[in-house]
């Protein structure tokens, strides 16, 4: 597996650079089959040490998480614990399916837009239909299942996400809905 380890304005020793990949390559080992990288940078805000992790499977699927404390090894701790959690549930939700991918996730090209917020201004009426774009960014799609799709949302802890679904070849979106419980949208073909 290949590490960077990197610190933003902190000088990252090799103790410490010996002790992240220790204690990350023996939790990957553990939990994740084949893992092609992994990217740590130690941070300092204020009067705490943050660490974030970053770790890529080769079934495309990428763990991520955080960890702060007053102790710069500390903060590596906590950020690696929930890691493990992250992979540790991983697995289990790999055994649960019985499906084992050969390939790597495929990924495909999109743009993802920033619009701008409406400004209460008064008026009922925007003066034009045209939504004002702020930002535009390269982002990828990948193919998944929709029980992959699940996890990569959970793993990421993010609201929403969008895929191509093995089985139709369509794009798809996974969402967590107020009540907890994941909803799933899978748009029909019009004639």
């Amino acid at each position: 597996m290949q590490y960077q380890i990197s610190g933003k304005q902190i000088d990252v020793g090799d103790a410490l650079r010996t002790h992240v990949e220790a204690e990350l390559g023996a939790v990957v080992e553990k939990y994740a089959e084949r893992p092609t990288s992994a990217q740590v940078v130690f941070a300092r805000n204020g009067g705490e040490y943050m660490c974030e992790a970053t770790i890529h499977l080769s079934t495309g699927l990428i763990a991520q998480a955080s960890g702060s404390a007053h102790e710069i090894y500390a903060a590596f701790d906590a950020c690696a614990q929930k890691l493990e959690k992250q992979l540790r549930r991983y697995k289990r939700r790999l055994k649960d399916h019985h499906r084992t991918r050969a390939n790597p996730v495929e990924v495909f090209g999109g743009a993802s837009y920033i619009l701008a917020a409406e400004e209460a201004t008064g008026t009922s009426e925007p003066e034009s239909l045209q939504p004002i774009i702020i930002a535009e960014m390269e982002t990828t799609i990948p193919s998944l299942s929709v029980g992959e799709a699940v996890m990569q949302m959970e793993l990421a802890e993010a609201p929403v996400l969008v895929f191509r679904n093995e089985k139709t070849n369509g794009v798809n979106v996974v969402y967590r809905r107020n009540d907890g419980n994941i909803g799933w949208i899978d748009p029909k073909e019009v004639p």
